[in-house]
């Protein structure tokens, strides 16, 4: 029997003003997957994945969810059901530090009668936990975001997607501006989501970065799908040559 996709989106569109930003686009990831998403800038990437975590509305199309229909009014529709995004920005709040990052909008409480305040023990302890899940070593959950660095900062945000037990995570140009160094450590980052069971995908123009840890790749033009394969069917060289075509 042929296993159920984790999210599966059918011919979505979308229009801006006059732009059809994409026209008529399947897309799908299986649980324990991870799908690179590539494409040039333009391609539609950044849209399909907006709509599939709920910062937009298709105009056209459906989205299911374990196989049920589902309609993602906002982030926090999405969010529910355990699909979440990190942008190139990683959603991150710079003055803050991390512990209150890993939990911002989802603080543990402790409450005497009508009397509430946050735990901070309690953040700070879980936040530790979550970081080495991912081999992030940081010494206190005390420091602030704004002093760590571009992939450190990426370890944050997907410390926090794997300690809310999230289904699947959407990276949008997660290694984008970083050192190789960094990338490599994004790359381990992704390895390990997929060893715990969350599914991601990897949103970037970059083949060289996504190849080796997708295990399939979609490609997007000018807002259609011109390409669909699991990476042992292509090389980076074959993807390339199709999105330049």
């Amino acid at each position: 029997m042929k296993k159920q996709p984790l999210v599966e989106m059918r011919n979505i569109h979308k229009w801006y003003g006059r732009i059809h930003a994409l026209k008529g686009v399947d897309f799908k990831v299986n649980e324990g997957e991870v799908v690179g998403l590539v494409g040039d800038n333009g391609a539609g990437k950044s849209t399909l994945i907006k709509i599939l975590c709920g910062v937009h509305l298709p105009d056209k199309g459906e989205i299911f969810f374990k196989g049920n229909k589902v309609r993602f009014a906002s982030p926090k529709d999405a969010i529910r059901l355990g699909i979440e995004a990190i942008h190139q920005s990683t959603g991150l709040v710079d003055t803050l530090d991390i512990k209150r990052n890993i939990f911002l909008g989802r603080e543990p409480v402790k409450k005497i009668g009508p009397v509430r305040w946050l735990n901070l023990k309690r953040m700070a302890e879980d936040s530790i936990k979550a970081l080495k899940k991912i081999g992030l070593e940081i010494n206190s959950p005390s420091t602030k975001v704004e002093e760590l660095s571009g992939g450190q900062r990426q370890g944050v945000a997907i410390a926090r997607a794997i300690y809310f037990k999230t289904n699947l995570l959407l990276l949008d140009e997660p290694t984008n501006n970083l050192s190789v160094k960094e990338t490599e450590k994004v790359l381990e980052y992704v390895h390990e989501l997929r060893r715990q069971g969350t599914s991601s995908v990897f949103i970037t123009h970059n083949l060289y970065h996504v190849y080796p840890i997708a295990d399939r790749i979609v490609i997007l033009k000018l807002g259609e799908k011109i390409g669909e394969f699991k990476k042992e069917e292509t090389s980076v060289e074959e993807l390339i040559e199709l999105i330049k075509s």
